[in-house]
């Protein structure tokens, strides 16, 4: 066996683990229960090991699945042996802690360079890399706030937050259709749709495009706390306001998008379809629409997030007794900061699904693209 030049995650994650043997116990002697001197002899082992045999020269798989599991069964140890001793935790907790992470960053850069030849292991990189940061954010999350016993008010940890959102289900979800399925679908399929039907007609019409798309700026910039109080008092305080503010929010994003993109076809093209004596809506459907396709997806899909934020905004100014928003201006009042946090997890989640699912349907509809080859 060959060993390979030494990483610096691998090598400062060494150095953390030699730093933290000589802080032991990782909690103080006072803790109820602290960490048992086999699991930090464990977590030492698995650090260290994992830490070594990363630099040996072997697949790239293999290295990437010694250093998940050294990292990730470390850090879970240490979050569940600190687990109930909140705000006793030693320097020596924090420095394993890293060290972990440390050999987790290692292996999402290992899993980085990969050059996968299948299309299923690509797509299980994309999946797996992001997944294990994301993991790791977690983790640090639950660590610092156990470990260091920061008050639950300020920022509670993820396991609580967790556990809200499995006791709170049948809220969560009334506000999830109130919010997402009623203000927020409404209002986007409008605001996109009216965006894009303009944008025709603006591309039709010269006096359409030079008078709307300045308005579209200055729109834009309008305060979303302006506009959303003004829309209640037009059209209420059920789910209807709601969506009038996103059409507001989602219409020019479309706007400005689709006449750019309708622009972006080459003058030979254009000429090519003359010479075919098409006529512009031939034009528009053959040529120009589909090289508009990937400006109308990047406005989709910024809706997708902005659609979800000025629903959730919309009904701090008046709502009934259910909606996401409404939930997270009631409980925050009460100081159930764990209750703001799941509505927060639930909102983005559902974003993150809503970009998703445009997002795939972006790479099957313009999968001749360059970009979508390229990805």
């Amino acid at each position: 066996m060959k060993i390979v030049h030494p990483a610096w995650q691998s090598v400062l994650a060494i150095l953390f683990c030699i730093a933290a043997f000589f802080f032991l116990p990782l909690l103080v002697e006072s803790a109820k229960d602290p960490i048992s001197p086999g699991v930090t002899a464990l977590v030492l082992f698995l650090l260290l090991v994992s830490a070594v045999l990363s630099q040996i020269n072997m697949p790239a798989a293999i290295a990437a699945a010694i250093l998940f599991i050294g990292a990730h069964e470390s850090a879970w140890l240490l979050v569940t042996g600190v687990a109930g001793d909140e705000g006793t935790a030693r320097p020596s907790y924090f420095l394993l802690i890293a060290a972990a992470w440390l050999l987790a960053w290692r292996c999402v850069t290992i899993l980085s360079d990969i050059r996968a030849r299948s299309t299923f292991s690509r797509s299980l990189l994309r999946l797996l890399i992001p997944t294990i940061f994301g993991v790791w954010i977690l983790v640090i999350w639950e660590s610092v706030t156990r470990g260091a016993g920061i008050p639950f008010i300020l920022l509670p940890p993820p396991s609580a937050i967790a556990a809200r959102i499995a006791n709170s289900l049948p809220i969560l979800g009334a506000d999830v259709q109130q919010t997402i399925f009623k203000a927020v679908l409404a209002g986007y399929v409008i605001g996109c749709g009216s965006g894009f039907i303009v944008a025709i007609l603006a591309d039709r019409v010269a006096f359409l495009r030079r008078g709307l798309l300045p308005i579209g700026n200055l729109v834009s910039a309008l305060p979303m706390i302006g506009v959303a109080p003004i829309m209640v008092m037009w059209f209420g305080f059920d789910w209807q306001s709601k969506a009038a503010v996103v059409v507001i929010i989602t219409f020019f994003p479309m706007l400005v998008n689709t006449v750019a993109g309708l622009a972006a076809s080459g003058n030979m093209e254009r000429d090519l379809m003359r010479t075919y004596a098409s006529s512009y809506w031939q034009t528009l459907v053959k040529l120009r629409l589909p090289a508009a396709a990937p400006f109308i997806f990047n406005a989709l899909k910024i809706n997708s997030t902005l659609a979800l934020i000025g629903a959730i905004v919309a009904e701090f100014f008046g709502t009934p007794i259910v909606g996401m928003g409404f939930r997270i201006s009631t409980e925050i009042g009460r100081m159930n900061v764990d209750m703001v946090w799941a509505e927060i997890a639930v909102a983005a989640v559902a974003g993150s699904v809503f970009y998703g699912v445009i997002a795939f349907l972006e790479r099957l509809t313009t999968f001749w693209h360059p970009s979508i080859r390229g990805g």
